[in-house]
């Protein structure tokens, strides 16, 4: 349940920063730049700060090469679904939508990995501290 929860964190966090309707965070934010600067910047941060809280922890847990494998084979996946015919790429809606849930995935999963190696492994995970 952590995971799914983790993973879905992800994903309402980067769709409401962006996402392919009116209701997101960079659309509002252009819109009523003039009107509302102080709030705008103030969510923003907010948004930034938890976006970095995800991206910091996947980075740390996966790294750079274990996100760009797991971006990698769900590319791979996608193009399965596109080459059996299932799936087209001509809805740019679709394909942000593809995009927010394959990061969120990444993000998911990154946040997850401990967890994750433990179940797989049975091995408990902890962190080095410098000191």
């Amino acid at each position: 349940m952590g995971i799914l929860l983790r993973w879905l964190g992800a994903f309402l966090l980067i769709s409401a920063i962006f996402n392919p309707t009116s209701w997101n965070y960079v659309t509002w934010a252009r819109a009523e730049w003039d009107r509302q600067m102080p709030l705008i910047v103030f969510l923003g941060l907010i948004l930034a700060v938890a976006a970095m809280v995800y991206v910091v922890a996947t980075m740390r847990s996966i790294g750079l090469i274990g996100a760009l494998v797991i971006a990698a084979i769900f590319a791979a996946g996608l193009w399965v679904l596109t080459d059996w015919g299932l799936l087209g790429l001509d809805d740019s809606a679709l394909n942000t939508w593809l995009a927010i849930l394959v990061l969120s995935l990444i993000l998911g999963i990154g946040m997850s990995w401990s967890i994750l190696r433990q179940r797989l492994s049975g091995q408990q995970t902890t962190d080095e501290v410098d000191g």
